[in-house]
């Protein structure tokens, strides 16, 4: 579980980025947070993980304290939660089987790191995530002949193969367009439910969000405006998070 307890975080410049966020997400939730540009899904996503300090409140996650963890303890919290981002973060000259196992590196002994040489199991679990996101067939393929969506797959696949909890969705179709976004969106949410794994995904397509999501959280201007069931959410709702005469992105 997932819970803010009058959650503040201001940036160094004096942007108030959250406001008193209070917010529990349970497991196995598929979660859409969605706002204009600026309103704080992003600082909200990346609390979680701890790329962003908090000021004030508190943030538990699975009943641990994010913001007492130091050093290898940050590390070890951070194994169980995935985070997918709008750029991929690939290395495009590489292949895509040795993207996946990019995730292993942090566990693997200073001499293996060194040479690059994975352990077999590891092999089997990349090769199953890349099975699973259906790119199996481009595991020996270098990154930067594959599409947005394929690269968008490869960093999903990355992330399953550490086998986590908690899935951090920065902008993750952003950048695709609209056909492979939706075949995106689907592969999440069959990974939501398949796996119990929670999804916490920042999405400007507000269409998207209440096409494949659970739940909305709704904020503007720092604080949480909406939170409820996808199926609920009707243009007065859209209004109160975005603002009269605003255009909404499908």
């Amino acid at each position: 579980m997932i819970k803010f307890e009058d959650v503040q975080k201001v940036y160094p410049n004096g942007t108030v980025a959250l406001k008193d966020i209070n917010l529990e997400i349970q497991q196995g939730e598929f979660v859409a947070i969605i706002g204009l540009s600026g309103a704080g899904k992003s600082t909200l996503i990346r609390c979680i993980n701890r790329m962003h300090d908090i000021n004030s409140g508190t943030l538990l996650v699975n009943d641990v304290n994010v913001s007492q963890l130091k050093g290898k303890e940050i590390r070890e919290f951070r194994k169980n939660i995935g985070m997918i981002f709008q750029s991929f973060n690939l290395v495009t000259r590489s292949t895509v089987l040795k993207n996946v196992l990019v995730s292993s590196v942090p566990d693997m002994p200073l001499w293996r790191r060194t040479l690059g040489i994975f352990p077999h199991e590891d092999k089997i679990r990349a090769l199953e995530a890349l099975d699973n996101v259906g790119i199996l067939d481009k595991a020996y393929t270098r990154v930067d002949q594959l599409s947005g969506g394929q690269q968008q797959r490869v960093a999903l696949a990355r992330t399953l193969a550490r086998k986590p909890g908690i899935i951090l969705a920065d902008e993750p179709v952003a950048s695709l367009d609209p056909v492979t976004a939706k075949s995106v969106m689907e592969d999440l949410r069959r990974i939501n439910r398949e796996m119990n794994v929670s999804i916490l995904l920042n999405i400007h397509h507000v269409e998207l969000a209440l096409e494949y999501c659970d739940r909305v959280i709704g904020i503007r201007q720092g604080e949480i405006v909406y939170d409820g069931p996808t199926d609920v959410v009707d243009q007065s709702i859209l209004d109160e998070i975005y603002g009269k005469n605003q255009p909404v992105e499908a």
